[in-house]
């Protein structure tokens, strides 16, 4: 394998890192209402366990509701079950046609909580980049090894690798401070 196909697919993991971080982000809840609260939230319907976004438009009409509004209004008690068994700490209220969401302000203490709870999902994130650092380095390692590529560019692709994990945990880093800062102000 070449440098460069390694390069190339540490690169895509580490992307792949920072995309979970954000994905676990948008799950974090902060005073102000988001589709993402929810989107996830598997709904037993027709028989199989579908995501809650196949099944309703998802919006939010003020800063402190969601408003979710099934294509199927048959749809609507399994959705209520749904929410209820995701354990995602808002009580439906179904008015036969929409299901209403009202998410509460949150206290200092839980805003303390959820930042906590952030630098723990970044951790987390650096330390799948560095993983994949590690990965990447014995790669680079085996195919000098076997001779494929040269003690220069085995060099080479370890400093490139470097700058990719200095470059994604910053990513990490940054996304975190941004989210911990919606929590904070809000």
């Amino acid at each position: 394998m070449s440098t460069e196909e390694i390069l190339f697919e540490v690169e895509e993991k580490m992307e792949k890192a920072v995309a979970h971080l954000r994905k676990g982000l948008a799950t974090v809840r902060t005073g102000r209402a988001t589709p993402g609260l929810v989107e996830g939230v598997r709904v037993v319907a027709y028989g199989c366990e579908t995501p809650l976004k196949q099944l309703a438009t998802i919006a939010c009409p003020e800063p402190q509701q969601i408003l979710i509004r099934p294509f199927d209004v048959g749809t609507l008690k399994d959705i209520e079950k749904g929410i209820l068994a995701s354990n995602v700490g808002y009580a439906p209220n179904n008015d036969g046609k929409v299901i209403r969401l009202n998410i509460p302000p949150l206290s200092t203490e839980v805003r303390r909580k959820m930042a906590t709870m952030i630098r723990d999902f970044c951790e987390e994130c650096k330390i799948a980049i560095r993983n994949v650092r590690r990965d990447g380095n014995k790669q680079v390692d085996a195919e000098e090894k076997a001779k494929t590529i040269s003690e220069d560019e085995r060099d080479s692709a370890k400093e490139s690798i470097q700058e990719l994990t200095k470059k994604y945990e910053d990513m990490a880093t940054e996304l975190a401070k941004n989210r911990e800062k919606d929590i904070m102000d809000e």
